[in-house]
């Protein structure tokens, strides 16, 4: 695995952590990333890009404020994420700070509905 990757998948499981929610936090890996979970819920999509927390759109803004804070874009020069925000290098060393954005993004998560399955055709 990318050592910029697993550096991130470190800071997140040590904010899960101070958190006192080490096993609720699940890692995979995903499309050349990783997608992380907390309570089966997606919270964070770690990438070459960066650490990029699901955030309510209230938390978005504040997050954006921070200094090196920017909308997750899924391929280069793409749209970018409507819930994704990079959370700022310097925020993911501070384990304290990093562990309130990823309560929030938790309580995000666990805020969206399921989504209902399709229901089928009929012939």
């Amino acid at each position: 695995m990318n050592a910029g990757l697993e550096a991130l998948r470190r800071d997140l499981e040590d904010a899960a952590t101070h958190l006192g929610r080490p096993h609720d936090l699940r890692v995979k890996p995903m499309f050349g990333g990783l997608m992380a979970y907390i309570g089966e819920k997606p919270c964070a999509w770690l990438s070459a890009q960066g650490l990029a927390l699901k955030l309510a759109a209230i938390d978005q803004d504040e997050l954006l404020a921070c200094e090196g804070a920017v909308r997750f874009q899924h391929k280069p020069g793409g749209p970018p994420s409507r819930g994704y925000i990079i959370v700022p290098p310097w925020l993911c060393r501070d384990t304290a700070r990093l562990a309130q954005w990823l309560s929030r993004s938790a309580e995000a998560a666990s805020a969206t509905p399921k989504k209902r399955p399709r229901p089928k055709a009929r012939p």
